[in-house]
């Protein structure tokens, strides 16, 4: 498929792969914070995926927006995880360099 051509949306998979295994150490009771995290991260590949396919350029600009928004609602739980002493500042900073990556790719795909 084209979308797995762009290395915005590897890089996505790559760190919702990184969040679940994270997550999945985590102590019970907070699924919701689990549940949010996935949530904005999937949102953050399926509009990738589908925003590459669409024919109209405004069309396709909205979904890599709405792409950029769920990477930085990711970050806002990764700030979640680190006042929660769930992830370290080092592990903080490195997701979140990731993510700042991705949706710097997806800016330039939007143009």
């Amino acid at each position: 498929m084209l979308h797995e051509k762009l290395e915005c949306y590897r890089r996505s998979v790559g760190v919702a792969e990184e969040l679940s295994k994270e997550s999945a150490r985590w102590p019970r009771g907070l699924g919701y914070l689990v549940d949010q995290h996935r949530r904005a991260m999937a949102s953050v590949i399926l509009n990738i995926s589908e925003g590459n396919y669409r024919r109209g350029d405004a069309e396709r600009r909205r979904f890599f927006e709405i792409a950029r928004a769920s990477a930085a609602e990711v970050s806002a739980c990764v700030d979640l995880m680190h006042a929660f002493g769930l992830i370290d500042s080092e592990r903080t900073l490195s997701l979140k360099s990731r993510l700042e990556e991705i949706s710097k790719m997806l800016w330039g795909l939007m143009r």
